[in-house]
């Protein structure tokens, strides 16, 4: 969702042809006019489009805006992107969270509608270059570490050398960085690793690619933590980064199985289930358990899971007091 917030009744004019545009492009939107507020507070209005938005576009001085939100930023990847629009609709500026929040982009779409001037000043946009959270974003993938992204931005800004890696070979090759086939120092790396063989690199950042499936079955009642621990220790063994799991995988049988739903949380993921007639059309591609089959009505469970969540078999089934775990990629 779009905020709108406008303090001067100059303003709530470029706010109505903002909500014009919103309504026939079908785009979710809320606007707090000061002049229609009969106890209108800045700072109520900004908090509550902090909590509800997406996007905050203010209508007023830059001054202004930086004020308003001031007390109510956190974190580079979790605000809003802040968008200013002055009041003689001369510019559009991108303020803040230009990259990750969505303002630049916000920031070119608003000029055109208002026929003004967009305003963007981050680096390697004005460089034609593409910073690291914006590679992110374009490719929904997570950002290990901020500090290590803007390390990597100065670099491209500086015209120094860094590299791409994307273990899948999915991703165009961005503006300002150089190929690489082998990991190495001042490296942009899209994987689903947890680590880099090598220890000893220096400048490497990951972008974590949410393309792992797990296939899971347990007895009834298992202890959720117990679960969790296997999962988790099994993807570190195998080097996976927790935060590659796409979505977990089971039979319909276990959709209210507390240890699986509480793992679906623990990993930030969804939760897929499948009915026997699904698990049956491919099970016999594996090998099945008689004790199974006679438990929940199938011969295996983890590994048809991960099948049809279209996924290719990386580990096989792992077994463990009563679970069973089976590990693989999304089908690129």
């Amino acid at each position: 969702m779009i905020g709108i917030i406008s303090v001067t009744e100059k303003g709530d004019f470029i706010g109505d042809k903002l909500k014009d545009f919103f309504e026939e492009n079908n785009i979710s939107f809320k606007g707090i006019y000061k002049s229609k507020c009969e106890d209108f507070s800045l700072k109520g209005a900004t908090k509550e489009m902090f909590e509800t938005c997406k996007n905050i576009i203010f209508i007023s001085s830059t001054g202004i805006a930086v004020r308003a939100i001031t007390p109510f930023i956190v974190k580079k990847d979790k605000d809003p992107g802040i968008v200013v629009v002055d009041v003689n609709n001369k510019f559009t500026i991108s303020l803040a969270g230009g990259h990750i929040g969505g303002a630049n982009e916000l920031t070119l779409e608003v000029s055109k509608v208002l026929n003004n001037i967009p305003v963007i000043t981050t680096a390697t946009d004005n460089q034609n270059k593409v910073a690291p959270d914006m590679v992110a974003k374009s490719n929904n993938l997570i950002i290990e570490d901020l500090k290590k992204a803007k390390e990597i931005a100065s670099r491209l800004v500086n015209n120094k050398k860094v590299y791409f890696l994307d273990d899948n070979n999915l991703i165009k090759l961005p503006l300002g960085y150089e190929s690489t086939y082998l990991l190495k120092d001042n490296t942009l790396w899209i994987t689903n690793k947890e680590k880099s063989e090598e220890e000893n690199l220096k400048g490497v950042l990951r972008l974590i690619r949410k393309n792992i499936l797990l296939g899971v079955g347990c007895r009834k009642g298992v202890p959720s933590q117990e679960l969790i621990d296997f999962v988790k220790y099994s993807l570190k063994d195998l080097n996976i980064d927790k935060r590659a799991v796409l979505k977990i995988g089971s039979i319909d049988l276990k959709k209210e199985e507390k240890a699986i739903l509480d793992l679906s949380e623990y990993l930030n993921c969804p939760f897929e289930t499948f009915s026997k007639d699904e698990i049956k059309s491919v099970q016999d591609e594996f090998e099945g358990s008689d004790f199974v089959e006679k438990s929940v009505g199938v011969r295996a469970v983890s590994e048809p899971a991960v099948l049809l969540m279209n996924g290719n078999i990386i580990v096989n089934k792992l077994k463990k007091n009563g679970m069973t775990l089976t590990i693989g990629e999304l089908k690129r």
